[in-house]
């Protein structure tokens, strides 16, 4: 038995929580938790978790009235959090912009000049920022 608490997943407030649910799900390729997959006729959704699909961090969306968009880099409106995911190479890196800007995703901050840590800086839907980077 472990002294310390496990990270089960990262709550995220959403105000369309299916459709932030789902831009997650596609972009890391989760599962949602049994019984929170879409239903037909279904109404406004309070809450969705989904899982890794071999035991990984989970994500779990939470519905919010209204949120305030990141203003990042200014610092008007904070980040507050942020999720830092990466890939392998500047190939990868590349294929997965595509991905996540075809998913509803606005880049934000362009590094991928960087030679010590190229990266890009996105916007999910909701205004929510994350970062992929070669690591």
């Amino acid at each position: 038995m472990s002294e310390h608490p496990r990270i089960l997943q990262t709550v995220i407030d959403a105000t369309d929580v299916r459709r932030t649910a789902e831009f997650y799900r596609e972009l890391f390729g989760l599962e949602y938790r049994a019984g929170d997959e879409p239903r037909e006729g279904e109404e406004d959704v309070e809450w969705l978790v989904l899982r890794g699909r071999e035991g990984g961090h989970g994500l779990a969306f939470q519905h919010a009235d209204e949120l305030k968009r990141t203003t990042w880099p200014d610092p008007e409106v904070p980040m507050q959090i942020h999720l830092d995911t990466s890939v392998p190479d500047a190939e990868a890196l590349e294929r997965q912009r595509q991905r996540a800007e075809a998913l509803g995703a606005t880049v934000i901050l362009d590094r991928t000049d960087d030679p010590e840590e190229p990266l890009y800086v996105f916007a999910d839907p909701e205004g929510h920022p994350f970062c992929i980077f070669v690591g």
